[in-house]
């Protein structure tokens, strides 16, 4: 039997799939128009909590979370591509790729956009964001345009991130998935080094609760009260 070292920590792992699930749902509850507009709002206010609590992991989390172990610098980024460092082409990453490290970050940036623009919008019909009333018109504007086009970057991200999956799958003979979801990494795709020693699940439970607490506060607690005016 291969011996296989844990590289991808436990929250990490609820973590990528519930912000694909959510990205999904928030999707497919767009398309539906105003049937399930309220949903689309509460799934919105999910993938901030998820966003938030990733940023927060990407500091305390485990080596391979930590955005300071995997943001490649322009040089590395530019040894990976063009294959400058012979080794690196035949030795597979423990954790994430330059590439894979960027599509992390690109993800982070573009959802983060479509979730907060989403608290400023209001489609004069069916919804509006709790934080609406406190922005300009132009601001509003700003923020609609935003909410409404950013998701189809989000698509391509989506794509590309699938196709590169694809590729180490089929040409490279790397399969990224089944780590994603063990978290485990066979002996010979990784050395015994790079392996984590837990997942720091006490941490993440304290943090993920912190975290529902603030996007909590944010969209209720926070909220500015709308009154209403009946004449």
């Amino acid at each position: 039997m291969t011996k296989k070292y844990l590289i991808w920590d436990l929250p990490l792992r609820i973590f990528h799939w519930s912000f694909a699930l959510t990205i999904l749902a928030l999707w497919y509850t767009a398309e539906q128009g105003s049937e399930l507009v309220e949903i689309h709002m509460q799934l919105g206010y999910v993938a901030l909590g998820l966003l938030t609590f990733r940023i927060l992991w990407g500091i305390v989390g485990p080596t391979h979370a930590r955005f300071s172990q995997f943001i490649p610098s322009p040089k590395k980024l530019i040894n990976y591509l063009f294959k400058r460092d012979s080794k690196q082409d035949n030795t597979p990453s423990a954790g994430h790729n330059p590439l894979g490290a960027l599509m992390v970050i690109l993800m982070i940036v573009l959802v983060s956009v479509q979730a907060i623009s989403g608290l400023f919008i209001d489609n004069d019909v069916f919804s509006t964001g709790p934080y609406n009333s406190v922005v300009s018109s132009n601001t509003e504007k700003l923020m609609s345009f935003l909410h409404h086009n950013t998701f189809d970057l989000v698509l391509i991200a989506i794509a590309l991130h699938i196709g590169a999956i694809a590729y180490y799958a089929l040409v490279k003979k790397l399969n990224l998935v089944t780590p994603m979801l063990t978290g485990k990494k066979d002996a010979k795709d990784v050395d015994s080094s790079a392996a984590i020693p837990h997942s720091k699940i006490i941490l993440a439970i304290i943090l993920a609760l912190v975290c529902a607490a603030f996007i909590y506060w944010l969209v209720v607690i926070n909220a500015p009260v709308i009154e209403d005016f009946y004449y």
